[in-house]
């Protein structure tokens, strides 16, 4: 039996299937590796689409060092015009950048709240968001607003409200999706 999925979900790209059955706007993983990961692809999705970047995603976890953001935050010039040079990933000096500058204000948050989840859920109480009708809302620009204050670069409320897609923290399927869900069940 075929599964009805969002219109947005390429049927013939094997991983965004998966992307989409099992990730997208699932909660599985909060660790802080993981939500560094998802910030990371977001911020350089800006511009294209997110299939794009999952496509690339293997080659951007070898390039970004498997996305640990005390490494990534030490990469020096020579470092980043290496990664300009990698033609396995989108080769955009600015979003480079900004992914080093990001993690040295993320590993700043994970100090100040002990994770990056508890600093995201201090704006929502550890809450999911159910709705499918918006690219951006008060949550996604508080976040970015706070996010911009402490100096992220690629974290505007609509590169923010996909973030909290991807990582599960607003569940937006589709009404004739089959993961479509009102509200928590518990």
């Amino acid at each position: 039996m075929n599964k009805i999925r969002c219109s947005w979900c390429n049927l013939k790209n094997v991983k965004y299937v998966s992307y989409h059955d099992n990730e997208w706007c699932h909660l599985n993983d909060v660790s802080d590796r993981y939500l560094f990961e998802m910030l990371i692809l977001e911020g350089f999705q800006a511009g294209l689409s997110f299939e794009c970047i999952l496509n690339k995603r293997e080659a951007f976890r070898k390039a970004f060092a498997n996305f640990d953001y005390n490494i990534v935050m030490s990469f020096d010039e020579k470092k980043i015009l290496e990664l300009f040079n990698n033609k396995e990933i989108v080769r955009n000096k600015l979003k480079i950048k900004a992914a080093v500058n990001n993690a040295k204000i993320y590993s700043l948050i994970i100090k100040e709240y002990g994770s990056f989840y508890n600093y995201l859920a201090s704006f929502c109480g550890y809450k999911i968001i159910y709705e499918n009708d918006k690219t951006k809302s008060v949550l996604s620009d508080q976040i970015s607003e706070n996010l911009k204050k402490r100096g992220m670069k690629f974290v505007g409320s609509v590169i923010i409200y996909s973030y909290l897609q991807a990582i599960g923290i607003i569940n937006s399927h589709e009404n004739e999706c089959y993961l479509f869900k009102k509200e928590r069940v518990e």
